[in-house]
């Protein structure tokens, strides 16, 4: 598996709107995605953090390259207040009950 960890920060006032954003992604049907988490920060609820995973690292460039999924980007970016810090790479080890 493949996959990204995203560090971002809302716009003030744009939190609801930018999340919404993200649930957006669960109605579609993007080849190669497994599962997204986004993770809001405790300290500052305006900060998160998220992790995409997709099945390769293929199937992640294609849906990156895909120029629907950089519309939706485009859509989201304008409710962050800077662009977000991306960490792409192979998805190494999974434990716990639940499976990517």
């Amino acid at each position: 598996m493949y996959g990204t960890v995203a560090r971002f920060r809302a716009l003030p006032g744009k939190r609801e709107e930018m999340l919404r954003g993200l649930k957006e992604y669960d109605s579609l049907s993007i080849d190669g995605w497994v599962v997204d988490y986004a993770f809001q920060m405790d300290g500052d609820p305006d900060e998160f953090f998220m992790v995409a995973v997709f099945k390769d690292k293929a199937a992640y460039m294609a849906n990156a390259d895909a120029p629907a999924q950089h519309e939706r980007y485009l859509k989201w970016r304008a409710l962050l207040a800077a662009d977000p810090e991306w960490h792409d790479g192979e998805v190494v080890a999974t434990t716990g009950g639940a499976t990517a």
